[in-house]
């Protein structure tokens, strides 16, 4: 668990808990976003080698048997961008985190969808077989297929980011948070061949030294 869980805001007693393994990307996201608007909350291990995720008590709050799940006193909230697009609405205040105007809202919108459409399909199998799986049961023929599909996404982000300075301009936001956290997968796996991408990189190296950033995200991957 981490650091203490209630917090006084605008006289609002208010109680986060984030249920989730700290070694899931998309429970990361959420902890990394939660270090950005300076929120404190209680973690509780779920999913994988700690369970409690098909428990009846946790498909009450989250069907889908996934995590993380959000608990902010006597509201439920699943799917990790949902979750931080909540935190940010109800906490950020002030934040540019998530843009206030329609079309800058929309354009960090769309690239939180594009990480679980586009980036995440491609993402799971080169992590799997590349972090989760023992050497020697990897094939490494179909996992270079596999980086090879998934270079092809970074291309996306790598031509977005020639003339901005994060995914939606001057300003960090939740896009960042997102597709970052899946950067970091995609850099730090080795023993394949993959292209360089030089606007991705000097990105990433902008975000890398955030506190949220090196407590959640840069940890060794498990």
């Amino acid at each position: 668990m981490t650091r203490g869980t209630r917090i006084n805001r605008e006289r609002n007693i208010v109680q986060l808990k984030i249920w989730g393994r700290a070694n899931s990307v998309n429970v990361q996201k959420v902890l990394w976003c939660l270090a950005e608007l300076d929120l404190p909350y209680e973690r509780i291990d779920a999913g994988m080698a700690f369970g409690r995720n098909h428990d009846p008590d946790y498909l009450a709050m989250n069907p889908n048997a996934r995590v993380p799940t959000l608990v902010d006193g006597d509201y439920v909230l699943w799917e990790s961008n949902s979750v931080m697009r909540y935190l940010a609405m109800a906490y950020g205040k002030g934040s540019t985190i998530y843009p206030e105007t329609p079309k800058r809202r929309a354009g960090v919108d769309r690239w939180l969808d594009w990480t679980l459409s586009t980036v995440q399909p491609v993402d799971r199998p080169v992590f799997w077989a590349l972090v989760r799986t023992p050497l020697a049961q990897r094939d490494m023929v179909a996992i270079q297929k596999d980086v090879d599909a998934e270079a092809v996404v970074w291309k996306i982000a790598d031509a977005q980011l020639a003339t901005r300075r994060f995914i939606e301009g001057d300003d960090f936001t939740l896009a960042d948070i997102a597709i970052g956290a899946y950067a970091r997968r995609w850099l730090g796996v080795e023993g394949v061949s993959k292209p360089r991408f030089p606007n991705l990189d000097r990105w990433f190296a902008q975000f890398a030294e955030r506190p949220g950033f090196q407590k959640f995200i840069a940890p060794p991957m498990s």
